[in-house]
Order: structure tokens, then C-alpha cells, then sequence
């Protein structure tokens, strides 16, 4: 009987001092990553050799280009914006897509949405109800920073693909940029098309104070659709290049 209740006791206490299931509250890096040589590559035809400038720009830089993001949750709303600068990302990177300093601030209770975007030289307050992406659930499993993770599959801009693999133990409808929609918080997301992803990095289950959520409104106040609408107009002279910035516009 002694024995039976210290083995019973042993596994209560290891049970109670495993991650804890079904956290609301933290904040999560991500890191986003890009290889820009593929990016590069889609520029110019199977067909074509590759210019001697572009042969010199990839012997002289590193062929994926590191950003990171932090995203603040609890069960109500969360705000992803830029997180620690990496020194060799401060100037500007051939192929690397105007979302670099995109700040998002989701509101589960509302269903609405506020983001910063600066597009280039022009910066826009976007506010409009949250994206909804037809998910469809894979039976693939993954562990990303000790969490189950469950994959999915969506698309947005009607063809383009995003890969999702999002925990239910942290159970925030949520994810880096726009993203969310699933049964759970999202820590992993790629892009295959954009020859990008979005992976956490670091997870702290603490709770956010209210300033964590603050938001700034200044910039051309748009819908997504009048934002799509006007990035499609202004670069409309830029032929195949055009596309793959509006892309990186309505993330």
C-alpha cells in the first residue's frame, strides 16, 4: 500500500511540473526568415543566365535575411510588432519586402483588426473586421519549442499558399502578422511562394500589461481591400515584381 501511494505520488508531481496546458496569456519571438537568393531567382526567366550583378551581389551577401517579431496575447486580443534588431538586417536588403516594421493589433472580443504598415515610403493605418482563411486541417504533427503543434493549410490573395502549424495549449486563436483563425496560438508559419517563414523562437507565459497593446493610428486610413487596391495601382508599371510586393502588403 506504501508503495502504491509513492508511485502515485511521483507521477502527480511530475504531471504538475510539465508545461502548463492551455496557457492564455505570454509572449512569443518569432523569427521570420527569408532567403533572398530565391527570392532573387524568381525575378528572371528559367531561361536567362544570371547577370553578373546579381553573381556579385550573392558572393558578397548572406543568402537568408533574419528578422524577429514579438507577439503579446492574452484571451482577448494580441499585438505583434518588431522585436530585437539584428545589426547586419539595419540597411536595406535586395528582395526582402516592404513588412519589416508591420505592427497588429487583433481584437478577438471585437473581431476587428488595426495594423501599422509602412509601405515603402508611405505609412498606412489599416482597420477592418479579421481575416478569415478557409483552414484545412493535415495530419501532420511537429514540435516547435516543446509544444504539439498541429498543421493546417490556407490560402490568401485566392492562390497563394500559407502553411500553419499552431498548438492548442496555447489555445489564442492567434498568430505573426494576420494570421489566426485555428484551434490554437500559431508557431510556425511559411510562405513558400514569398521563400519565407515565421518561427518561434522564444516563449514566456507571462501576463501583458495593458501598454504592450498600445497602437499608433497616424498613416492613410485604409480597409485591407482599399490598401490591396492602392499598392496594386502604385505599382502597377513594375510587371512581375509588382505581385509579389502586394503580397507582402496584405500579410
Amino acid at each position: 500500500m506504501k508503495q502504491y501511494f509513492f508511485i502515485t505520488l511521483i507521477l502527480f508531481c511530475a504531471g504538475h511540473g510539465a508545461k502548463a496546458q492551455y496557457t492564455t496569456a505570454g509572449k512569443i519571438e518569432y523569427e521570420r526568415k527569408m532567403n533572398v537568393f530565391a527570392q532573387i531567382a524568381d525575378w528572371h526567366d528559367e531561361d536567362e543566365n544570371e547577370s553578373e550583378w546579381i553573381t556579385n551581389y550573392k558572393a558578397t551577401n548572406p543568402q537568408f535575411r533574419n528578422y524577429f517579431f514579438d507577439l503579446y496575447f492574452n484571451s482577448n486580443k494580441s499585438i505583434y510588432k518588431p522585436g530585437q534588431e539584428v545589426e547586419a538586417n539595419n540597411k536595406w536588403a535586395l528582395g526582402e519586402g516592404p513588412a519589416k516594421e508591420n505592427i497588429v493589433l487583433t481584437d478577438f472580443k471585437t473581431g476587428q483588426v488595426k495594423a501599422v504598415k509602412l509601405v515603402y515610403e508611405q505609412k498606412f493605418f489599416v482597420q477592418d473586421s479579421l481575416r478569415k482563411i478557409s483552414w484545412k486541417e493535415k495530419d501532420e504533427l511537429r514540435t516547435i519549442m516543446n509544444y504539439k503543434c498541429h498543421k493546417a493549410v490556407g490560402k490568401i490573395c485566392d492562390s497563394v499558399y500559407v502553411v500553419a502549424f499552431y498548438t492548442e495549449d496555447l489555445p489564442t486563436s492567434g498568430g505573426p502578422e494576420m494570421f489566426g483563425g485555428l484551434p490554437g496560438m500559431i508557431l510556425e508559419l511559411a510562405i513558400p511562394r514569398l521563400h519565407t517563414t515565421w518561427t518561434a523562437t522564444k516563449v514566456e507565459l507571462i501576463t501583458p500589461k495593458e501598454a504592450d497593446f498600445a497602437i499608433s493610428e497616424k498613416g492613410k486610413k485604409v480597409n485591407e481591400k482599399e490598401l490591396y487596391q492602392t499598392i496594386q495601382s502604385s505599382l502597377k508599371d513594375w510587371g512581375k515584381w509588382a505581385t509579389k510586393n502586394i503580397w507582402w502588403t496584405v500579410l
